[in-house]
């Protein structure tokens, strides 16, 4: 499978536009090697803009698409997503808005699945048109080319196509990144007096029995990046997943490793007082918390882990033109704002941000940019490296069953 990985210089650029508008200030303007694909740059530069009477045909036949597509999605009637929080990136307005305005009534399978479940889902579901078969899937990035390569995706290339960056979408249009956020610590500071600001604070014997994955590193992306966060703060690299695995090891010889997935219930009770998550995840559970009990979210001081998560459509999926609908409303104006909301940095900001369609308020309410202007973002094939050695060799270096909470 051809397919593009998405580069540390492209998304941090990405990282620096937010910190530069939220500051007030203007976005900077990508390069034109970062604006676009290769062949584009290699294009001729346009010398003039069509004529205003040829653009109204071009917006009539894309308004009759869309129309078009909107009344093959209501004779379906039914849109089928998993792994999908409903306090994850937002999620809950996102699927409440879809499906008052268009109609559709939305089937939510399995919202705390892994990447790897939701591909194992469609391998099951082949040919199969009832509600267990998923439509759609948001994966971790390294889950998307693997989609591809076996055969379960559709390609599809929304509307808004051209603004997503070229290095976070696959050129054929079967997969393409949705948002981004940085590895962080969700800290219960009624059972965590002294706050651990980084990787290493964990080892510390203060911390015995509460710190957690919000995922099984076997199977999910989250967790798989949280294993690749310690190994990079512990002298590896964003390839080298060694140091992780010899990191959690440590964690749970001391005692310190809690293996069960962490949910918003799970540190709120002090099962897991302290839990590595998704900044986007720590904070719309410490919002939820509402400050019982208080949450303190934590960038920890080094290892700053960056990752992009992907949407596709099934290949077998058994509502293909709902599927196509709900991956328009995404990539909308609309959609990625609703993200944003659950402060999730969406994939067409910079685009967003220079036309001034993103509300000040949504802005406002981020973390400070500084928090994240060292975060690394691994590239495509560092991530598939860290995830073969993670997934194959956790069980024999750390041997921590990690499992959903009883």
């Amino acid at each position: 499978m051809v397919m593009k990985s998405v580069r540390t210089v492209l998304l941090l650029t990405l990282l620096l536009a937010l910190a530069l508008v939220a500051c007030g200030g203007q976005t900077a303007e990508p390069t034109a090697e970062e604006a676009a694909p290769t062949e584009a740059a290699e294009a001729p530069v346009e010398e003039e803009a069509a004529p205003a009477e040829e653009e109204a045909p071009a917006e009539e036949a894309m308004s009759a698409d869309m129309e078009a597509l909107v009344a093959a999605a209501q004779a379906e009637g039914m849109l089928t997503t998993i792994a999908l929080p409903r306090d994850w990136c937002n999620y809950g307005e996102m699927i409440d808005t879809f499906a008052a305005k268009y109609g559709l009534e939305v089937n939510e399978l399995d919202p705390n699945a892994g990447s790897a479940d939701e591909l194992e889902a469609i391998r099951a579901n082949q040919g199969n048109t009832g509600p267990q078969a998923p439509d759609v899937i948001d994966v971790g990035l390294a889950f998307g080319p693997q989609a591809k390569d076996e055969g379960l995706l559709q390609p599809y290339k929304v509307s808004t196509w051209d603004s997503i960056p070229a290095d976070a979408k696959d050129a054929d249009g079967y997969w393409y990144g949705d948002y981004y956020g940085v590895l962080a610590f969700a800290v219960n500071t009624d059972v965590v007096t002294n706050v651990p600001q980084d990787w290493t604070d964990l080892l510390s014997e203060e911390y015995t029995g509460q710190v957690a994955l919000a995922g099984d590193p076997r199977l999910s992306n989250q967790a798989i990046l949280s294993v690749m966060a310690a190994s990079i703060a512990s002298g590896g690299s964003a390839a080298d997943a060694a140091p992780g695995l010899e990191f959690f090891k440590q964690l749970n010889d001391a005692g310190n490793f809690v293996p069960v997935i962490a949910l918003p219930g799970t540190i709120a009770q002090g099962e897991t007082p302290i839990t590595i998550a998704w900044d986007y995840n720590n904070l719309a559970w410490r919002d939820s918390l509402a400050g019982n009990p208080p949450i303190e979210v934590v960038v920890p001081a080094s290892g700053v882990v960056a990752g992009v998560y992907v949407q596709g459509i099934s290949a077998y999926a058994p509502h293909p033109n709902a599927a196509k609908l709900w991956m328009e409303f995404l990539y909308s104006d609309e959609g990625q704002n609703i993200w944003l909301k659950g402060y999730c940095h969406p994939i067409r900001f910079n685009d967003m941000a220079e036309r001034g369609v993103i509300p000040q308020e949504l802005l406002d309410a981020l973390p400070p940019a500084a928090a994240y202007a060292g975060a690394v973002f691994p590239t495509l094939a560092e991530q598939e490296a860290s995830k073969e050695t993670i997934v194959g060799q956790w069980d024999t270096i750390v041997g921590a069953n990690v499992q959903e909470a009883p």
